[in-house]
C-alpha cells in the first residue's frame, strides 16, 4: 500500500518553466498561461496536499488542466467582454533574445491549443512537460495507449497545421514579391 506525503510548497518552484508552457499550450497566450500558473500555485499552496506517490509534476498538471478547464467553463457563461479604448497606451513586450525562437514557440503552442481538449491534453503532457507516457497516463487518468495514440494523433494535426501556416506564408510572400515586381517594371517603363 502506498504511503502518503505531504506536497512540499517550497519545491513547487522546480516545476515553475514546465508548467508555465504547459499552460502556455492549453491556452495559447503568454499572458493567460502565466495566470494559469499562479492560480495554479495558488490552489496548491491554499491548504496543505498530499500524495500517493512521487509525481509532483502529474498532480500539479491535473491541477493546472482543472482549473483551465473551469476557466473556460466559466467564460462560456460570461457575457463577451467589451473592447478596450483604442486611444490607451499599448503594452510593448520585452524583446528576445533570439526572436526567431519566439515567433516559433508562438506557433507552436497556438497549434498545441487549437487540438481537440483530449490529444491538447496528452501532447501538452508528453511533450511539453515531458512526461513518460506512463507518467502522463496516470496524470490524465486514462490508459498508457490511450496516450501514446492521442499524442500521435495531436502531433499529426499539429504538424498539419504548421504546414498549412507555411503554405500560406510562403503565397503571401510570393504574392508580394510578384506586386513588387510589377511595381518596379511599371516605374521603369514610365522613366524610360
Amino acid at each position: 500500500m502506498e504511503t502518503e506525503r505531504r506536497l512540499d510548497p517550497n519545491r513547487l518552484g522546480d516545476h515553475l518553466d514546465r508548467l508555465y508552457r504547459a499552460a502556455w499550450a492549453l491556452c495559447g497566450s503568454r499572458e493567460t498561461a502565466e495566470d494559469l500558473v499562479q492560480d495554479t500555485f495558488v490552489r496548491v499552496i491554499s491548504r496543505p496536499r498530499f500524495l500517493r506517490s512521487e509525481d509532483d509534476l502529474g498532480y500539479l498538471l491535473r491541477v493546472l488542466r482543472n482549473i483551465f478547464l473551469d476557466q473556460r467553463r466559466k467564460l462560456v457563461r460570461q457575457p463577451d467582454p467589451q473592447p478596450l479604448d483604442l486611444t490607451l497606451d499599448r503594452f510593448v513586450e520585452r524583446p528576445s533574445l533570439q526572436p526567431e525562437s519566439v515567433a516559433e514557440d508562438r506557433l507552436v503552442y497556438g497549434a498545441v491549443s487549437a487540438l481537440p481538449p483530449d490529444f491538447r491534453d496528452a501532447v501538452v503532457a508528453v511533450d511539453v512537460l515531458g512526461l513518460s507516457y506512463r507518467e502522463a497516463a496516470r496524470a490524465l487518468r486514462v490508459r498508457e495507449g490511450t496516450v501514446t495514440s492521442r499524442v500521435f494523433r495531436g502531433r499529426q494535426q499539429v504538424a498539419a497545421q504548421l504546414r498549412a501556416g507555411e503554405a500560406e506564408s510562403a503565397r503571401r510572400v510570393s504574392k508580394e514579391s510578384r506586386r513588387r515586381a510589377s511595381t518596379r517594371r511599371a516605374s521603369a517603363s514610365l522613366r524610360g
